[in-house]
Parts: C-alpha cells; structure tokens; sequence
C-alpha cells in the first residue's frame, strides 16, 4: 500500500512582491546618476520646475496661461518628501502663485516661488511675498516702448492688445504668437528691442516667440544656484522648456561637477530644441512634467522608509533631512 500524499498545506501563498513603480530613465550616465542620488534620498532633494511651458501650457494671451489640471495635485504628492520645492519663473511671483492657485493648496509648506528669475520670492509656509524696488529703466522703457513697436512695421493687427505684458512694473514682454508672422516678427523686433534695452540699463531675455526686457543680474541659474545652497540639498532636479531656462542648466550642470546629483528634464515642445540637446530627460510638455511629478511619487512611497515613515505616522511636517537613510542608491 502506498505513502498517503501529503496533506495540502493550510497556509496560502504568499503575494508576489510587487515591482516597484517605474520612473523615466534619463537618456546620459550623469542623469541616471541624478535620479540614483534623489531616490536614495528624497529627504535630501529638491524638485525645481519652470512655469510656463513645463507646468503651465504656453497660450496666446499670457494672462490666461493656468497650471496644468494635475500639476497642483502632483506636487503636493511628491512635496512631503522632499527638502524643498520651488518654482522659478519669469512672472512677478505672486501671478505665478496665482496663475498656478500654488496658495489655494495645503500640503505645500516647503514651496517657495522665485519670480522675476529670482528677484521676487513667495513662500508658502508664510504666504510672505519679498519684492525689491522696480529697476527706473522700466519706467522709461514703458513709455517708448509703443513708439519702437510702430516703427518696427510689426504692430499691427488683433494681437496689439495683448502683445505688451507689463510683467507688475520690473519687466515687460513683447509677444509674437498673435502676429501674421510670429517668427518673422520675433526677428524684426529683437534688435530695436535691444538697443532700447541697452540704452535704459536693462537686457533683453529671448524666449518662445518673446522678447523679455528686465534688468541683469538675474537669471534662473544665479536664483537655482542660491536656493539649492540655501536648502543644503545633495540632489536636485529641474525641469524647464524655454532659453531662459539654459541658465538653470548650466546651474546644475555646475553643481554635479562639485558633486551633487542633477537631473536636467526638458518639458518638450518643436519651438525650443536647444534645451531638449542638452537635457537628461525629455517629456512630453507640462503633460509629460505632471505625468514624472507622479511617477516620482509612486516610487518614493514604494521606498521602504517611507513604508516605515507611514507606519510610524509620519507626515509631511517631519523635518528635512530627519528620513532614514539607504545603504546605497536606489535603481531609477
């Protein structure tokens, strides 16, 4: 008579560990790195993004320009475990805030928006907005302006009204998008625009079909470069779609020769392809940004100290830099 078989054990399976959430993978060996250093420890990194273009769509009329629908949702994931987040911009600080409803949000205490490239700043956590006095060539460039702009040839037609913004009394921006010919009118009008700039003290900051008179000595990069310090962050990822965001690449490029990890992400468009030859990372407009914002997310929340930090009751008003640490770098 044979061995009876065994009885079926009682105890189900186990699951199947579930892969973790998949991030893009940046295209260069010092990307990869990047994101290496920034999944390894979040607690650590800083997320900076461009507005207009990256989390904002570009429109005509730059006064309807609003955040992508995701995009606040997004980064108050990805926020709470993080150092410090921020947006830097061209806009005065507080339209950004507005335009992208960032003081409608909770959840976002370690934002910070840096406007006029880093001359203005608004943070969240005290909803304080720190403003310099406007530069005088603005004044007075403000009132030459239309007599440049009539006798360039390009000033006429529908897109009159909302061709000149008046970027809150530190810059103004003249936009093409609504002429007959938007790049032929960017062309004609660079050089007057440049002379009249220079003759006031300030410099003129080309753009996607816009030409930006402001006052140097600011730029993306300078304000990147100053508020990584600031935060003391040992990795930092910024996403940006436009020339005056090469500044901020150049920033991070800087900083991973000293030894902090980067990521350069170019939120995608056929206008700009200067930023897309020199990005880890290409997405998809602010579609693509949102989309890697959460990507980000789910794989931070998947980390095992952030399963731990969870069961302990942790939140997102831990102190930066107080996370547990990895032994090694986390696999994009």
């Amino acid at each position: 008579m044979g061995t009876p078989n065994a009885a079926p054990s009682s105890e189900p399976a186990p699951d199947p560990v579930p892969a973790p959430p998949a991030v893009p993978t940046p295209d260069t060996p010092a990307g990869r790195e990047g994101l290496a250093a920034l999944l390894a420890h979040p607690e650590r990194a800083v997320v900076a993004l461009d507005f207009d273009g990256t989390l904002a769509d570009i429109v005509p009329d730059p006064a309807k320009a609003r955040a992508h629908p995701g995009a606040r949702a997004a980064l108050a994931r990805l926020a709470p475990h993080l150092r410090a987040l921020a947006v830097i911009t061209g806009r005065p600080a507080g339209v950004a805030v507005r335009l992208g409803g960032f003081d409608a949000l909770p959840g976002l205490p370690r934002l910070v928006v840096l406007g006029h490239y880093g001359a203005e700043r608004w943070d969240a956590a005290t909803g304080a907005l720190h403003a310099p006095a406007p530069h005088p060539g603005i004044a007075a460039i403000q009132a030459e302006l239309p007599g440049v702009l009539d006798r360039s040839g390009v000033w006429r037609g529908t897109w009159v009204e909302t061709a000149v913004e008046r970027k809150g009394g530190r810059a103004i921006a003249v936009h093409t998008r609504r002429a007959a010919d938007p790049q032929g009118a960017f062309e004609q009008l660079r050089e007057p625009l440049t002379a009249l700039a220079e003759r006031h003290g300030l410099i003129v900051e080309p753009g996607r079909l816009v030409l930006e008179l402001r006052p140097p000595g600011m730029d993306k990069g300078v304000a990147l470069a100053e508020w990584v310090e600031e935060t003391g962050a040992a990795a930092v990822l910024y996403a940006g779609d436009d020339l005056g965001d090469l500044a901020a690449f150049a920033a991070v490029e800087k900083l991973r020769s000293d030894g902090t990890g980067g990521v350069l992400v170019c939120s995608g468009s056929s206008e700009v392809t200067e930023l897309a030859d020199r990005a880890d990372l290409v997405v998809d407009g602010p579609t693509g940004v949102v989309a890697l914002l959460n990507a980000l997310a789910d794989r931070i929340e998947h980390l095992p100290e952030a399963t731990e930090r969870n069961a302990a009751g942790g939140t997102e008003e831990d102190p930066p830099g107080d996370g547990p640490a990895e032994d090694g770098p986390a696999t994009p």
